[in-house]
């Protein structure tokens, strides 16, 4: 693997935790950049743990809300709105 270096800033905090990591997995500082960047990356485009335990609680809320009921009548209904806006609405043709 081809290296190249690269010269950025880090706040104390930061350089702190990199420092502690790599002392515990005994490993270079470099070594720890590189893995992280890479678990992060892994990671870009997928909820967080927040986001998918809040989806889940929302589709937890409104499933039970969906009407009960079959494909057929489904399509049933579907058929009859379309039929009802060409003729101009649900009321259209009423006295």
């Amino acid at each position: 693997m081809a290296s190249v270096k690269l010269t950025f800033s880090l706040d104390t905090e930061t350089v702190s935790r990199l420092r502690a990591a790599a002392e515990r997995l005994r490993m270079p500082q470099s070594q720890v950049v590189r893995e992280a960047v890479a678990d992060y990356s892994s990671r870009i485009g997928r909820l967080s743990e927040a986001e998918r335990v809040t989806l889940l609680r929302t589709f937890d809320r409104l499933v039970p809300s969906l009407p009960a009921g079959s494909a057929a009548e489904a399509d049933a209904e579907l058929k009859e709105l379309r039929a009802a806006r060409r003729r101009g609405g649900r009321r259209a043709g009423r006295g």
